[in-house]
């Protein structure tokens, strides 16, 4: 038996969860996690969902993701035969700007999202949350859709969010006083990463929107970052 476990947040678009649900409709069981409703991070809610599904495997599905008739099959298969493993990565295809992307790191780009549920440890982490799992992992050859950004609008919303953890995560890590040096060495890093070693170019002009804008969202942590570092040494 297999249960959708579905995290379902205050600002959803209803299109994409339609999709999303529809895409599930097939498993035994669909359990909706409904995170405007519960305090917490993404790890505490999809540790929520394990809590509440009845089946023995558990497949992960955010609103902005769907499952295609391909991977239904993969995984029906999979799961028919003798196990081997207690958990398997599923490639994702990510859909920016309306067109899919194969390079930035954003192709296969896995994601642990079958687990046994027997097999799950927990989720962890308060930014990129992952699943801590028991045995082996495998990995599905047939792509989860991820409708990732249809709009900056929706990008520079997200950024405000993310970068919030992010900095604070880095400012609770004890990260060394920003300076001049370390936000050229972090910008030239990342434009590095996305646009040379990662070719973001090769995906056209949505390609190098997509790699210019994760060096201005980088920035944006790093500021804010030093923000939080200017402010404590006020108050001491």
């Amino acid at each position: 038996m297999i249960s959708a476990i579905v995290l379902v947040g205050g600002g959803y678009d209803r299109k994409l969860l339609e999709k999303c649900l529809d895409s599930v409709a097939w498993t035994d069981e669909v359990v909706r996690v409904e995170t405007g409703k519960l305090k917490g991070s993404f790890a505490d809610w999809r540790n929520q969902g394990a809590k509440r599904a009845s089946s023995d495997w558990l497949l992960y599905v955010d609103t902005d993701e769907e499952i295609t008739s391909e991977l239904k099959n993969e995984i029906l298969d999979t799961l028919g035969e003798m196990q081997t493993c207690s958990a398997y990565a599923i490639p994702r295809k990510n859909i920016i700007f309306g067109k899919e992307m194969k390079h930035c790191g954003l192709w296969p780009d896995y994601v642990l999202r079958l687990i046994k549920k027997d097999s799950l440890i927990a989720w962890t982490g308060e930014l990129h949350e992952q699943p801590e799992v028991k045995g082996k992992v495998g990995y599905l050859k047939k792509p989860l859709i991820h409708t990732k950004h249809k709009t900056l609008e929706e990008m520079v919303d997200k950024t405000n969010e993310w970068s919030e953890i992010e900095a604070e995560l880095m400012f609770k890590a004890h990260h060394p006083k920003m300076n001049i040096l370390r936000f050229f060495s972090a910008m030239t890093r990342e434009f590095c990463l996305r646009m040379i070693k990662q070719m973001a170019f090769l995906d056209g002009v949505e390609g190098v929107i997509y790699a210019i804008y994760q060096v201005f969202s980088k920035s944006i942590s790093y500021a804010k970052l030093w923000e939080m570092q200017i402010n404590e040494s006020r108050n001491i």
